[in-house]
């Protein structure tokens, strides 16, 4: 079983304001369209949910009360969250609303191949990351990017995005 795990913990300090509840709903409507199974877990930190409809709508909600250690604490959290029948992490940004349900079918292709299965766009490592459940507990603080991935060409379809400054949106 594949479950999704959406990064939506940083302060958002560069945006100017919690924009991650912003593009989330762009991010789940992706991943509903992708073969992730419908297990999707929400890591909050910074920012607390402006909304109950996330739960409403299935999917779980988890704080990383440590978030400021970077990325990965957030990722950890993420991933204590799923259920034990997962097999496999799907990580996703709250902040990528462009991810392509193409790119996480792709990337998902490959998971039995690496136990860090990364997209790639024009050789750069990006998102979708998908994780084996054997690499969850070697997580550090900076996050998924330690950990050496199989890179997986997605060059045909666009980016996910990482908004980071309200003046580049739709760039």
């Amino acid at each position: 079983m594949v479950a999704a795990v959406v990064l939506a913990a940083g302060a958002a300090t560069r945006y100017g304001s919690p924009k991650q509840w912003r593009f989330l709903p762009a991010v789940l409507d992706r991943l509903a369209a992708s073969p992730v199974d419908r297990r999707v877990v929400v890591v909050w930190g910074a920012h607390p949910p402006a909304s109950d409809k996330l739960s409403q709508a299935g999917v779980r909600l988890v704080e990383a009360r440590d978030w400021e250690l970077g990325p990965g604490a957030s990722l950890r959290a993420g991933l204590r969250a799923l259920p034990d029948e997962a097999t496999h992490a799907l990580v996703a940004l709250a902040d990528g609303p462009d991810l392509d349900p193409r790119a996480v079918e792709r990337v998902l292709a490959h998971r039995n191949e690496s136990a860090v299965v990364a997209a790639s766009y024009g050789g750069v490592r990006g998102h979708p990351v998908c994780l084996a459940r054997a690499v969850w507990d070697r997580v550090p603080d900076e996050g998924g990017r330690a950990l050496e991935a199989l890179l997986v060409p997605c060059d045909d379809y666009d980016p996910p995005g990482d908004v980071d400054f309200a003046d580049l949106e739709g760039e």
